[in-house]
């Protein structure tokens, strides 16, 4: 308790040093929303934001646009692209591996230069090309791992950028869309050096430009009131980012008014905040939270028997109860309920007779148990609430069909990085199976994380998993020049990823979030991400 109270009192003094500089003593109090982080630090500054889905959440597309943006105006699909810092874009007839995007006019970064064709070359060097001087390996990293697609890209014209992927993939403006732009005079003001980059901070084109970073502590966000998009200023006038990771720490936070949101509350404090009165926002969107299974390597996770009976042993209800409701179920990559799971032969249930017989199968019982290690961390971006989550798992494996599971805790940048690490790596510990929790938007998605292409450094493949069944189920997929040729060769797709499963399908989120009433018009998009701009305080 005593390390809880410390924390907060420690994010009690970050808040008052930058709201108390905000306006001198008598002026009207600017509109300051103040939001805990799940994140162990700031996500970085410098326009490709670390700290996964959460720093592209609020360190990332509030202030850093892509060519692509994401539609988060409803609640009731999955959210769609519309254009961005692109009007429009199209595959060329003559190459469809080439994507031609189409530059928005009379845009400018937030240092007041201009958004052009060269600064869009600029930026793709950042992240592409090796012997540029503006290469950054960090943001590389993330870009690339992203949008692994990219093989070229060229200045058209003033107006026209074309980029060509390795593959024709019809699914391109979705990888697109994780692309962002930095101006190129930040990184000239910052000496050439990106470390001091994030120090200056970096200039975006969004609605949201960043005016105070404190390193490991608070970034403020201010209204960007030039913003090339009329109709979208900010209501807010700012919006103050705090990494809390504990959700104890949160909840006190938000129970005493040092804070206006919270990402993840404790599932077992939902009712009584609703009952003082304070907002709760769930809803389902795009997001499961498994265990990366390592398919290569000599592990006892290469036998596909292993994988399906952890499937049958999994008491996914139960972790839905342990949740208070803010999880469903999740029996493959995509949620059963969705057009494209397709038929597989595998419908897993909480079937503990059928997981013992398909590990006794592939040679595991009561004398000689499955044993595993996996690296889980303490918090982080769509990891939910990964201690107890994971000790319920451990538990119910155990009693279930009697598999020995262990942990590797770490910090979740680590887990991150660990995604990118071949088998038997040193860094992965002994771990043979990875506990990050995933977007499944998209097939841009699917392809980074399941196809052979796309196994580490080139994507996220991290389990070495390979299935021809997949591999060309997903090859039509990229062709397909109709909707329902699209739509079937998904659905056999993502049969395969239930029957052949390269990770434990545990729970899909729901997206819980606690505020107080005073934050009006939000909506909870079906997305990873949230649209900042129509947000007002009361």
């Amino acid at each position: 308790m005593k390390s809880i109270l410390r924390q907060l009192g420690l994010a009690a003094a970050l808040l008052a040093v930058p709201l108390a500089a905000m306006s001198p003593a008598g002026a009207q109090q600017p509109r300051t929303l103040r939001i805990a982080m799940t994140a162990a630090d700031v996500p970085t500054t410098t326009g490709m934001p670390n700290n996964g889905f959460e720093g592209m959440r609020f360190l990332g597309y509030p202030i850093f646009e892509g060519l692509v943006l994401w539609d988060l105006s409803r609640t009731d699909q999955l959210a769609p692209l519309r254009p961005g810092l692109a009007e429009s874009w199209r595959q060329d007839p003559a190459d469809p591996q080439t994507w031609l995007f189409t530059l928005r006019q009379g845009v400018k970064f937030h240092d007041g230069s201009d958004f052009n064709a060269d600064a869009v070359i600029w930026n793709l060097d950042r992240y592409f090309n090796n012997q540029s001087p503006q290469y950054d390996a960090a943001g590389a990293g993330i870009t690339r791992a992203r949008a692994p697609l990219v093989e070229s890209f060229r200045k058209v014209d003033e107006r026209t950028v074309a980029i060509r992927t390795t593959r024709v993939a019809s699914y391109f403006p979705y990888m697109a869309v994780y692309m962002l732009f930095t101006s190129p005079r930040s990184f000239e003001a910052a000496g050439r050096d990106w470390g001091r980059v994030a120090t200056l901070p970096a200039a975006g084109t969004g609605p949201f430009r960043i005016t105070r970073f404190v390193p490991r502590t608070s970034v403020e966000l201010g209204k960007n009131e030039n913003y090339w998009d009329r109709g979208r200023i900010p209501r807010l006038d700012r919006v103050l980012l705090l990494p809390m990771p504990e959700a104890t720490t949160r909840l006190a936070a938000l129970r005493s008014g040092q804070v206006d949101w919270i990402e993840v509350p404790p599932p077992d404090a939902i009712a009584s905040l609703r009952g003082a009165n304070f907002a709760i926002t769930t809803g389902s969107y795009p997001h499961v939270w498994p265990y990366m299974l390592q398919t290569g390597g000599d592990g006892p996770l290469r036998d596909p028997r292993v994988r399906q009976a952890l499937n049958y042993c999994v008491d996914r209800a139960g972790m839905v109860e342990m949740l208070n409701g803010t999880a469903e179920p999740s029996v493959g990559w995509l949620k059963s309920s969705d057009p494209n799971f397709g038929t597989p032969e595998n419908r897993y249930t909480f079937d503990p007779a059928r997981g013992r017989r398909l590990l006794a199968e592939a040679g595991y019982n009561a004398q000689r148990p499955l044993a595993f290690k996996a690296m889980i961390s303490t918090s982080g971006s769509g990891q939910m609430l990964p201690l107890p989550m994971n000790e319920f798992l451990q538990q119910n494996l155990r009693e279930a069909c009697g598999v020995n599971l262990s942990f590797e805790v770490t910090e979740w940048n680590t887990l991150l990085t660990a995604t990118r690490a071949a088998p038997g790596s040193p860094q992965l510990a002994g771990s043979v199976a990875l506990n990050v929790s995933s977007p499944s938007s998209d097939p841009a998605v699917a392809a980074r994380y399941f196809l052979q292409a796309f196994v580490p450094p080139n994507g996220f493949n991290w389990p070495q998993w390979n299935d021809p069944e997949f591999e060309a189920a997903f090859a039509r997929l990229e062709r397909a020049t109709s909707e329902a040729e699209f739509n079937a060769a998904y659905a056999a797709a993502h049969a395969r990823l239930v029957d052949n499963p390269p990770w434990l399908y545990i729970v899909h989120d729901l997206n819980p979030r606690a505020m107080t009433r005073r934050v009006r018009n939000f909506v909870s998009p079906q997305s990873w991400f949230v649209d900042l701009v129509p947000i007002d305080l009361q």
